[in-house]
């Protein structure tokens, strides 16, 4: 895992030094992402520069180091990622034979460098399985190749500055460009107030751009502001082929097929020259590959979790039992409002655009713990998109089956008369009764879900009912004093008849790289861990989406193909349990020990100085959340990270 970053400007041509040093400027400020060696490469006739930071993963000597150039001289590669199928593509070229012979290395690298010789740009990319995000540099036809994995589990951004381009993998990179001028684009506000992310292909910036996953894009060295990204793999094209070819087999023979699938790629990205351990959370995603991971090892693998004294938040109890049961060698770390308030003034340098799930907290505490004892880490991250393990997958189309026929007027009705309670109430009643209900119908926060329901209730269409659920301010351009909300990719995605596959892609191709893949990458890459995903092997992926959907989710239990293949490592008692997600208690924290903090950054007076919020809005939601009778924490944590960033970068 390692930081890239560079530029192509025709205004900048002649100056060697100038480049190289401008190069290793904006390489050094992802230093967090590559703390182990850097490079550079410059080319003063053409007026580009590439900058690399490296975390040595695979072939820790110098004969892995980047810039790396090809054997016959062509192309110039920096790398950010790993290619879990390098060994398997290295023997396929060795027997085609070429110029790439003999090998120089040990590393990925060099692998795909020999591909791209071999196979060129586009089929090289469609052979390769793992997550990456490149730069090549083609000195025979002056092009520049900058490409992104399929599931978007490496960021690249890329924008126009001055005469040219500039790209790399965070924004505070490209900032250190002499010709950047940032400005800061409302729509993309508007749209961060809704999502709590900016989604692809915006950036904060005007001009500035994500990558989409699963994208080319070629810049020539004649026109480098002519910018035209092309999909080499799009989520669409695999959905429709798994339709057009859906598994026929039982489930027993389809759990059978994707344990052996699995255990393939965990073996694949186990392979690793540094330490390398699991984050285990005890639920039912990190505790199968952790599972795997253990069948896969002839010793203890290290695992890593943290816990909560709230246990409406906590499941470390879970994890341990879990570990216990594998043999696992597990650390955990109990995570304190101490720890919380010393890591939030990191946060707008870690994550340099808006960004507020606000599990990123607990992602970075847990990385940071793991980071102290390995290098690498896999994850489950992924499981809830491609198995339909997200309470609104099952609870939406049951929601919206009642309601859709109910006229709006009742409905209405019944959204306030669920607001009559607040939150503290609701959470109150459900504790009084939770000694009469089974486990498996605990409620972790009824409270919020109560009004969260509220919400919903109202919806017109299906559509704008997962539109809500997924929306922490559902109206921005209320609370905006300027800007409106574009529309977005949302509005014209394939239609699936299917309500819960519907909710599935949309969540793969917008939630999932825009918010998980996004913390995860920050917050692994902040203390220079490598976290690998082995859910988002596009093999995986594109193996479940061939499932009929009860094999996935069926009286309200989700991931159900993964849940058998997990009972069969683990017993069923340790992990079946209401699903619980990764968060941390933020509600009472604003109320306790963040109350200065909050108060202060939302106050009336520097809102109407700062002119892009509305303070009369503002204030009501606070005092609400303070008094308990509604809980904003998720919009007010929101606008709270709005504001550390803009104190930092704006």
């Amino acid at each position: 895992m390692c930081g890239i970053t560079g530029f192509i400007n025709p205004g900048m041509t002649g100056d060697a030094e100038r480049l190289i040093a401008l190069s290793a400027r904006m390489a050094n400020t992802l230093a967090h992402r590559g703390p182990d060696a850097s490079g550079t490469y410059a080319d003063p006739k053409i007026g580009l520069g590439l900058g690399h930071r490296r975390l040595s993963i695979l072939d820790l000597s110098d004969s892995g180091a980047q810039p790396m150039k090809s054997a016959d001289g062509r192309f110039v590669l920096i790398h950010n990622g790993e290619i879990y199928n390098f060994l398997e593509l290295r023997k396929e070229l060795e027997g085609l034979g070429g110029p790439f012979l003999p090998w120089r290395s040990d590393s990925d690298t060099e692998v795909m460098l020999a591909a791209f010789q071999v196979w060129g740009i586009e089929t090289a990319l469609t052979r390769f399985t793992g997550m990456f995000a490149f730069v090549l540099w083609d000195t025979e036809h002056s092009v520049l190749h900058l490409a992104r994995d399929r599931m978007g589990e490496k960021p690249l951004y890329y924008g126009i500055a001055g005469r040219g381009v500039v790209f790399g993998s965070e924004l505070k990179a490209l900032r250190e460009f002499p010709d950047f001028e940032p400005e800061m684009d409302m729509e993309a506000l508007a749209l961060y107030l809704r999502f709590q992310y900016v989604p692809e292909p915006r950036s904060i910036y005007k001009d500035v751009c994500k990558l989409s996953p699963g994208h080319l894009l070629t810049i020539k060295a004649n026109n480098p502001t002519a910018l035209d990204p092309k999909p080499y793999w799009t989520m669409r094209d695999a959905v429709n082929r798994a339709q057009a070819d859906p598994f026929i087999g039982g489930e027993g023979e389809a759990a059978d097929h994707l344990e052996n699938l699995l255990r393939g790629v965990i073996k694949n990205q186990m392979l690793s020259d540094v330490p390398l351990g699991a984050l285990l959370s005890g639920g039912i995603d990190s505790s199968l590959v952790t599972a795997l991971m253990q069948v896969e090892s002839d010793r203890p693998i290290q695992s890593f979790t943290i816990g909560f004294s709230d246990k409406n938040y906590d499941e470390s109890a879970d994890a341990r039992r879990v570990a216990t049961h594998l043999g696992t060698d597990h650390t955990e770390l109990f995570v304190t409002p101490d720890h919380i308030l010393n890591l939030i003034p990191r946060l707008p340098t870690l994550f340099d655009e808006p960004f507020a799930d606000a599990s990123q907290l607990p992602t970075y505490l847990v990385a940071e713990l793991t980071r102290q004892h390995v290098t690498v880490c896999l994850t489950g991250d992924g499981g809830d998109e491609t198995f339909a393990g997200y309470n609104r997958h099952f609870w939406a189309p049951a929601i919206w089956d009642k309601i859709k026929d109910v006229p709006p007027a009742l409905r209405s009705i019944a959204a306030d008369g669920a607001r009559l309670l607040s939150p503290k109430a609701y959470d109150t009643i459900f504790n009084l009764a939770g000694n009469l209900m089974p486990h498996a119908a605990h409620v972790r926060m009824p409270g919020h879900k109560a009004h969260k329901l509220a919400d919903i209730l109202t919806a017109e269409t299906r559509e704008e009912l997962y539109r809500r659920l997924a929306s922490t301010w559902p109206d921005p351009g209320s609370l905006l004093t300027a800007g409106t909300e574009p529309r977005t990719a949302r509005e014209t995605w394939p239609y699936l008849t299917d309500y819960t596959r519907w909710m599935q892609y949309m969540d793969t191709v917008t939630y999932l790289p825009g918010d998980i893949l996004h913390k995860v990458d920050r917050a692994t890459m902040g203390v220079a861990l490598e976290s690998r995903a082995p859910y988002l092997d596009h093999r995986v992926v594109e193996f479940a989406w061939r499932l009929p959907l009860p094999m996935l989710l069926k009286a309200k239990e989700g991931k159900r193909i993964l849940r058998s293949i997990l009972y069969k490592h683990v017993p069923k008692t340790l992990v079946d349990r209401p699903k619980m997600g990764f968060g941390v208690p933020i509600d009472s924290w604003l109320r306790g020990p963040l109350k200065i903090w909050a108060h202060d950054l939302l106050s009336p007076t520097r809102l109407k100085q700062q002119g892009l919020f509305n303070p009369d809005i503002v204030t009501r939601q606070l005092a609400d959340h303070m008094t308990g009778s509604r809980d904003n924490q998720y919009r007010l944590w929101n606008l709270l990270m709005f504001q550390t960033w803009f104190d930092k970068w704006m």
